[in-house]
């Protein structure tokens, strides 16, 4: 094997033996071969670099959220896409250099089935480029079962009141109507932004969003949901649904297992519910994959740098703009 390169730039590069560079996640991609993980926005390219390796799902999604790009899906024999468990049509990268070193970038992740994902599988690999959001250990997490039902709990408890759920448009907020509609939810409600991304959604995994839309003319009450996403754009609604129907707000998140997470954002409840792995299953994620090198991102990555370390592997936290030259 021979030098190879690791750096966070404007994404993810990866330079590879032959003077390739892969680049995922860019805001404007540059790369010989570009990939987009995923279509949240913090990963999401402003305008179409031209083919990216990305999942149908995640190509559809990038057109519905990018109305202004055209999104081209495309491969590359050097890049295998793994299911990443993190949302609908999320992938891990695996890159195969051609001296044979193979690379894996989880983009966001989550280990843990969920409604109708299925959790990140860790290939066996080199070099691991990991995100690390709960990189500390305070943030274990309770099992998904457990969280499943505190929720179904809530929601049969709140029945007699309008509750409003918040959730990402992609990915929280659609997990959210299978749980409202699971619990016995008279009316289920959705924003226009989260009814647009339903459509994309929908007809790539094995669920069915069959919320209506909510708009001026519905009379939200006892026994009624409402999924939204947290925002500006929000903020009147909530305050008006509160304080003329009586509605209950719950927000949900990994943080939430800090108490301060409810107070910072004024929730009635908050569960830990979330689509990225917890530091239990982020360490358990690199010793599955069981690679020569380590590279923590997106989040406490010093923390888990330093626990990867103490476990027996060679880890670096990845600083903007920093190249991990000659890993091998």
């Amino acid at each position: 094997m021979t030098d190879t390169g690791v750096s966070l730039r404007d994404g993810i590069h990866i330079d590879l033996s032959d003077g390739t560079r892969v680049v995922a996640d860019a805001s404007s991609p540059s790369g010989d071969v570009n990939v987009l993980t995923h279509a949240h926005g913090d990963h999401l390219f402003r305008a179409s670099p031209g083919p990216v390796v990305c999942s149908p799902a995640t190509a559809d999604i990038a057109r519905h959220r990018r109305t202004n790009a055209i999104v081209e899906p495309g491969t590359d024999p050097r890049v295998e896409l793994v299911s990443a468990g993190h949302v609908a049509g999320s992938t891990a990268a695996v890159v195969t250099d051609p001296d044979g070193t193979r690379y894996c970038y989880t983009g966001d992740v989550s280990t843990r089935d969920r409604l109708y994902l299925d959790g990140f599988d860790p290939p066996d690999v080199d070099v691991l480029v990991v995100e690390s959001t709960y990189g500390r250990p305070e943030y274990v997490l309770p099992s998904q079962a457990e969280v499943e039902g505190e929720i179904n709990d809530w929601l049969d408890e709140t029945m007699d009141c309008p509750v409003l759920l918040f959730g990402y448009s992609l990915g929280r907020a659609q997990k959210l109507q299978v749980l409202a509609e699971a619990a016995g939810r008279d009316r289920v409600f959705v924003t226009d932004g989260v009814a647009g991304v339903n459509a994309a959604v929908e007809p790539h995994v094995d669920a069915t969003f069959g919320s209506a839309t909510f708009g001026p003319d519905v009379d939200l009450g006892p026994g009624d949901a409402l999924v939204l996403p947290r925002g500006r754009g929000t903020r009147d609604l909530v305050a008006r649904l509160r304080d003329e129907r009586d509605a209950v707000t719950a927000g949900f998140s990994g943080w939430a297992v800090d108490e301060s997470f409810r107070y910072r954002g004024d929730y009635d409840a908050t569960f830990p519910l979330t689509d990225h792995c917890d530091f239990r299953e982020l360490c358990e994620l690199v010793e599955a994959a069981n690679p020569d090198r380590v590279y923590t991102t997106h989040g406490f990555t010093d923390e888990l740098a330093i626990e990867l370390t103490r476990r027996g592997f060679e880890a670096t936290a990845l600083r903007k703009g920093q190249a991990m030259l000659g890993d091998f």
